[in-house]
């Protein structure tokens, strides 16, 4: 019995429109990255998953992950965090979700002392959008961790 063949250049076609939905969605977050870095000083790095780094100088890390909504974190090893560290979230917020970084930087810096004040993670819920941060001031690798992001429709 004769056996079907299959042309080489319909398997490097099907190849590739099998790869195309996760490049397509892959895209509009590595964009993300790159516009944020550019406006907190800092440079895209690796990917891992759904998150893309963000390297800066300094013990403040970011990374943006991309899911249903995308959301923008910031880490810092500091005893407090700077205010360079709220600055450059906020930057990196209005990037994200639309809303002007001074309102955004005076939602996260309230998350961020509630946290300390509480001794849990604090969440604060916008109009669409969410801040959180939560605080670990035990830890010599990661004192604080604050997001933003958009909240996902239902």
């Amino acid at each position: 019995m004769p056996r079907f063949a299959v042309p080489r250049p319909f398997l490097a076609a099907l190849a590739g429109l099998l790869l195309l939905p996760g490049a397509a969605r892959a895209e509009p977050c590595d964009d993300l990255a790159r516009q944020i870095a550019g406006a907190i000083g800092g440079k895209v790095g690796k990917r891992s998953g759904p998150s893309i780094d963000i390297r800066l100088a300094g013990p403040i890390r970011f990374d943006v992950t991309c899911r249903a909504e995308p959301i923008v974190q910031a880490t810092s090893a500091e005893p407090a965090p700077s205010a360079a560290f709220f600055r450059d979230l906020a930057t990196a917020s209005e990037i994200l979700i639309g809303e002007p970084a001074a309102r955004v930087e005076s939602i996260i810096a309230d998350a961020y002392r509630t946290a300390l004040a509480e001794r849990r993670k604090s969440f604060i819920q916008q109009s669409g959008w969410s801040a959180s941060c939560y605080t670990d001031p035990g830890s010599s690798t990661m004192r604080t961790l604050c997001s933003v992001g958009r909240i996902p429709p239902r």
